[in-house]
């Protein structure tokens, strides 16, 4: 590098963190000087782990340690409540830095196009979790008032909304789970949540902890079906992973750990089905979900399945569609609308004839599709910033066109200038002390709860979080 680099990271989540990380330890490392600043839209960091992980996952939100330690080291600048494309706009941000590195992940859901999928009663998972999670952007309530219903999707966000809608609001209140979706679930009058798989058991896309932690849920019993396992049972492509592959096995081990005599009655007040082998080809009902039909496939053994022609109704009050998340185009950027991702070459943003723009970048889901677990990011980001330096070395970078000074505060003129209330992390760090402090201050409301102890309750309303954050830390710090 013949020059300090000054570069804006637009989605504060795991990918855009570890690419700030990667890139700064690289350029400190080779001895050069970076600025980065880093953009989100919501006033709180960490993204999917915040806003798309289920509460009750204390190991994987463990992530949030070392995210939290990135951030606080101080050499990554958090500006946040900013939406890149609205409050400011990517040709604003090429002015201003040497290279832009898009890392928004993929926040709505993928579709299922089959009858029916729009009447009420019908949810798309991404927007279910936000609720759970209490993301400021979709409302406070949520229907819940069915007692029978299908989660279609056999990776691990159906099993995410199968088990939260299962669960009692008792063994949830631990978590930072928010006030209004403990009392939404409270009312919840479910007895059956049953989970669609269109493969066999040998072929779901959940893992072994995710599938270990159903069999933990107090007073929820997990049924499965023999016929489904006897139709698997000559599927040659299963019987080779599961001789491969050691998580297959274990999946294997606690599936076949829940099968039941015949005639053996649940116990639990609450039971969710696990069946396989069954695509849905309609939602029933007139003016709302009345339940969903179903065509039983069968393996033809290369990992694939077909159509066997039997149709099978199965009633249910809702039905939410966990089949894959798809990323969201960004005013300004490419964006290849078939496979909901911004065209790249190893991180290089490309325009329409292939060709890498100069100092645009992607990492994460909106490179290359929502696929594979957070820890898959740190790979993805490393390849996308060694291409970025790369580039910087060899001169490929355009200068900015709106030189910065030298603390770079222009850009939080430009915001004030246009009333834009940003957040800080110092803002972070007042409302993360403040949901903390509602934990610590967290009254039972009923004589059931009086053992539940909470670490954090999570404040949902946008304006709220940007209130506290603000007015708990100096604004540019």
């Amino acid at each position: 590098m013949t020059r300090s680099l000054r570069v804006a990271i637009v989605g504060a989540g795991p990918a855009g963190i570890y690419a700030g990380n990667i890139l700064n330890r690289q350029v400190s490392e080779a001895g050069g000087e970076v600025a980065i600043d880093l953009f989100e839209s919501l006033p709180a960091p960490y993204g999917l782990i915040r806003y798309g992980v289920a509460p009750d996952h204390p190991r994987i939100k463990g992530i949030v340690n070392s995210l939290h330690e990135m951030l606080d080291a101080g050499t990554i600048r958090l500006i946040g409540n900013v939406e890149v494309g609205r409050d400011v706009s990517v040709d604003e941000l090429r002015a201003r830095y040497d290279a832009v590195v898009f890392a928004t992940g993929a926040l709505k859901d993928a579709g299922l196009d089959i009858p029916g999928v729009g009447l009420p009663g019908s949810y798309g998972a991404a927007d279910f979790v936000a609720w759970y999670d209490g993301h400021p952007d979709v409302p406070r309530e949520w229907p819940l008032d069915a007692e029978q219903i299908a989660v279609i999707g056999n990776g691990n966000v159906a099993l995410d909304i199968a088990r939260v809608l299962a669960k009692h609001p008792k063994d949830l209140l631990s978590t930072d789970i928010p006030a209004n979706v403990a009392a939404g679930l409270e009312a919840s009058p479910v007895t059956d949540v049953h989970v669609f798989g269109r493969r066999g058991p040998g072929h779901v896309k959940f893992t072994p902890i995710e599938l270990r932690e159903l069999g933990e849920l107090p007073d929820v019993d997990i049924v499965v079906y023999d016929d489904d396992f006897d139709r698997a049972a000559n599927d040659p492509h299963a019987e080779q992973l599961h001789a491969s592959n050691n998580q297959v096995k274990v999946m294997t081990r606690t599936l076949n750990g829940w099968r039941k005599p015949a005639g053996e009655a649940s116990t639990a007040s609450r039971r969710l089905h696990l069946h396989f082998l069954y695509t849905p080809v309609e939602v029933l009902g007139t003016d709302r979900v009345e339940g969903v039909r179903f065509e039983r496939t069968r393996p033809v053994g290369d990992g694939s399945v077909e159509g066997t022609g039997e149709l099978v109704d199965v009633a249910v009050q809702a039905v939410y569609r966990a089949v894959g998340y798809a990323s969201s185009p960004i005013d300004g950027v490419p964006f290849d609308e078939r496979a909901a991702v911004i065209p790249n070459q190893g991180g290089r943003v490309t325009d329409a004839s292939g060709a890498p723009i100069p100092g645009v970048y992607a990492t994460g889901w909106i490179k290359r599709g929502p696929v594979g677990l957070i820890g898959h990011t740190k790979g993805d980001a490393l390849e996308t910033v060694t291409n970025l330096l790369a580039d910087a070395a060899e001169g490929r970078l355009p200068e900015p066109a709106d030189a910065p000074g030298a603390e770079g505060d222009e850009i939080f003129a430009l915001l004030e200038a246009r009333g834009i209330r940003f957040t800080t992390w110092a803002g972070w760090l007042a409302l993360d002390a403040h949901e903390r402090g509602l934990g610590a201050t967290w009254e039972p409301t009923a004589a059931a709860y009086a053992d539940v102890v909470r670490e954090r309750v999570k404040v949902v309303a946008r304006d709220e979080q940007v209130e506290i954050s603000r007015s708990g830390a100096l604004v540019g710090s």
